[in-house]
């Protein structure tokens, strides 16, 4: 198959999932993993400490595994439409509209911040972020949020 990839001997492979024995096999097999948009914070930090005592059990090191999470994303100034959009497409696209609730991070700049800083508490370093409506407008706002996430505040 052409062309060959960049990266030698190959591309990183992450893993995804959440089942322990999944996660075990990723700290395991994989170069990286990464959480489940469908997590929340709380699951995601056990999820993380899975894989955190799987590498050491693995004899690898953990800072050369990274840890991310699917971060689904809501960003409006008025809390209860945010949330209310949010539950309208988890129950459109998932049938469960309390998914979007009980998953997302959604509301303000500042909370989304708190929110996002909360995950990468909990073990991720990288974050993939999902904005559920008003992709435009998201991609202007992120970059703030970034900065408040970074600065602590």
């Amino acid at each position: 198959m052409e062309p060959k990839p960049f990266q030698t001997p190959h591309p990183p492979i992450w893993f995804g999932g959440r089942h322990h024995r999944g996660l075990r096999r990723a700290a395991r097999l994989a170069d990286g993993w990464m959480g489940a948009g469908s997590t929340d914070t709380s699951q995601f930090r056990e999820h993380a400490a899975i894989i955190r005592e799987s590498l050491d059990a693995q004899g690898r090191d953990p800072a050369a595994f990274p840890i991310s999470k699917r971060v689904y994303i809501a960003l409006d100034d008025d809390h209860a439409r945010a949330e209310k959009r949010l539950r309208d497409w988890f129950g459109r696209r998932y049938g469960d509209a309390d998914l979007g609730s009980r998953v997302a991070v959604w509301g303000d700049e500042e909370t989304c911040a708190r929110g996002l800083a909360d995950i990468i508490e909990a073990g991720a370093q990288m974050l993939m972020l999902n904005p559920m409506f008003d992709h435009l407008e998201h991609l202007k706002a992120l970059p703030q949020v970034a900065a408040q996430v970074s600065s602590g505040g």
